[in-house]
């Protein structure tokens, strides 16, 4: 588990139903353009479909990310997850408690969205939290109701937590490099990585961007 909690760190790519469809596999040729640029973690989002229905695609997803040593998570589906042996699950505020999770899923990732809240955080990580996310810090295409939250939270957050830090919501290639030097760990795209004329080129775009600033 330690060597999989140092990735934590990177590139987050998050599926999207419309963006990244199911049909023609489209979804995996957008996923794999995207590690092939260095992304080094792919979370599974959906919020229409039964994890039956998700099952092959998890699977398939999962296997894809290991060919490429990425980390591949399931937003907030604790049995999807733990049915496919995924690397781990992200969990929002409303869904399921950590601490239940922590039972259901012993020695796996675990991210919790914290929103602009900094003592959420706070908890989150005391009660064994692998990575918080805050934002969003931008106006979000794929959350258009979605509160904006001030980039210094990212200070303060790095100053008082201990575990990896990841930055959401409507970020571009052209923001990415202020979020990743005021501490950001890991950048969570979705609309700015697979609306991208080349997705494997937007997704180095980034990776470099690390490369310079946290030297990964």
């Amino acid at each position: 588990m330690e060597r999989e909690k140092t990735k934590l760190f990177g590139l987050y790519v998050i599926t999207d139903e419309k963006l990244t469809p199911y049909e023609g596999e489209k979804i995996f040729k957008c996923v794999e353009s995207a590690l092939k640029g260095g992304a080094k973690v792919v979370q599974l989002r959906d919020k229409t479909h039964t994890d039956e229905e998700l099952l092959e695609v998890a699977l398939q997803l999962k296997k894809l990310c290991h060919q490429y040593q990425a980390l591949f998570i399931v937003n907030d589906r604790v049995k999807l997850a733990k049915g496919v042996e995924a690397d781990g699950v992200h969990l929002g505020i409303e869904d399921e408690a950590l601490e239940r999770v922590k039972v259901a899923l012993p020695d796996k990732i675990i991210g919790v969205s914290c929103y602009g809240d900094l003592e959420r955080a706070k908890r989150a990580e005391a009660l064994g939290a692998s990575y918080v996310a805050f934002g969003s810090f931008f106006p979000s295409p794929t959350k258009p109701a979605s509160a904006l939250v001030s980039k210094e939270i990212l200070l303060q957050a790095k100053k008082e937590l201990k575990i990896p830090v990841c930055a959401i919501g409507g970020i571009t290639l052209e923001q990415a490099e202020e979020l990743i030097k005021l501490g950001a760990d890991l950048l969570a795209v979705i609309s700015d990585i697979w609306l991208a004329r080349d997705i494997e080129d937007r997704a180095r775009g980034y990776t470099e961007l690390f490369r310079k600033y946290r030297k990964i």
